[in-house]
């Protein structure tokens, strides 16, 4: 998936002729934290909340302050990892999205990537999902695959999550299958160590929240 194909239709970027009120109001319209700054298709950066609260007078335009604006963004042809994880390292809302001379495309916002994620992850397919607990070195999909799939199951998507200053990683997998427990009785008889399973639907949606969380921690280099 790559960022042109994930750009948002309901944020309109802010002109310098709008007003730090304007800015307010499309913010808590949309319920994100940052908008992008265009002046004709030349992006000029993102203004936060926080930039608009310390303006001496919001209903002046935005253009007549000089505001230390940050100009984060990702071209229309870079992969959704590399938007997560510029949204992870600065802590945004919403990722602008330039093409190959700098011009401004659009934006990407959170609550987009998350569906993109709910959706490449296999997250709506119905399954059960197994969470490992392992050492680095002992790590290998192949196996883990082989002892699924002994089971009369597919592995549908996994994610890794490490830990500072560890050599523990955390291995989630979303399975095929509802019921679960044959696959984790298999992986106790080869002494896996399992921290969690969940076999309802009505989890998915809390733990899909988790696995976003540890997935842009893992991704914020």
């Amino acid at each position: 998936m790559l960022a042109n194909e994930l750009i948002s239709d309901i944020v309109m970027p802010l002109r310098t002729s709008d007003t730090g009120n304007t800015a307010l109001n499309w913010m808590e319209e949309l319920r994100i934290s940052h908008l992008p700054i265009v002046n004709n298709e030349n992006f000029l950066g993102l203004v936060s909340e926080k930039d608009i609260f310390e303006l001496n007078d919001p209903e002046e335009p935005i253009g007549n302050y000089q505001l230390s604006l940050v100009r984060p963004y990702v071209y229309d042809d870079q992969h959704l990892y590399e938007v997560i994880r510029i949204m992870s390292a600065l802590e945004l809302t919403l990722v602008p999205v330039l093409d190959e001379h700098d011009n401004y495309l659009g934006c990407i916002t959170q609550t987009r990537l998350l569906k993109e994620i709910a959706h490449t992850g296999s997250i709506g397919q119905p399954g059960g999902i197994i969470v490992l607990q392992m050492n680095v070195a002992d790590y290998s999909l192949h196996e883990i695959s082989r002892i699924v799939e002994s089971n009369d199951a597919k592995i549908l998507s996994s994610g890794i999550r490490t830990f500072d200053e560890s050599n523990m990683i955390e291995v989630t997998l979303k399975l095929n299958k509802i019921d679960v427990s044959g696959v984790i009785q298999t992986f106790n008889r080869y002494e896996y160590q399992i921290s969690a399973s969940f076999s309802e639907e009505n989890n998915y949606e809390d733990l899909l929240k988790e696995r976003f969380g540890s997935l842009m921690n893992y991704l914020n280099i």
